[in-house]
């Protein structure tokens, strides 16, 4: 059993960057894949950025590319994500969550652990 803390959330004006942490134990960090979801209030869960289990391999949706990356590192089992240029539309409760699996996957379902997420907020 895995589990997921996450760090680094909190109010930012646009334009303005935060990084997230997601600090993994319980299972073993290089068997999963993970990926970061965000939920604003009153909408669904909605994939945000993901990377595979080598961490050669990363997905973001649409909204974020160019503006957002993400690492990992075996030696901290942590996930970041670096989010730069924030805009208001990129507020809510961002969720690290990780799968049993190689690749990365954009449907929340298909995720086994969750994190308990941490609030970003970002004023125009």
């Amino acid at each position: 059993q895995a589990q997921l803390v996450e760090s680094g959330g909190g109010l930012v004006q646009a334009g303005d960057s935060l990084r997230l942490s997601c600090e993994i134990s319980g299972y073993s960090f290089k068997e999963l894949a993970i990926g970061w979801f965000r939920q604003a209030p009153g909408k669904e869960r909605q994939f945000v950025a993901g990377i595979n289990r080598s961490g050669k391999t990363t997905e973001f949706t649409e909204s974020v590319k160019g503006r957002f990356t993400i690492s990992r590192d075996g030696a901290k089992n942590s996930v970041t994500l670096q989010m730069n240029s924030l805009k208001p539309e990129d507020t809510g409760v961002y969720f690290c969550a990780a799968r049993r699996g190689l690749v990365v996957i954009t449907r929340a379902a298909e995720y086994d652990y969750w994190g308990q997420g941490t609030q970003v907020t970002v004023s125009s």
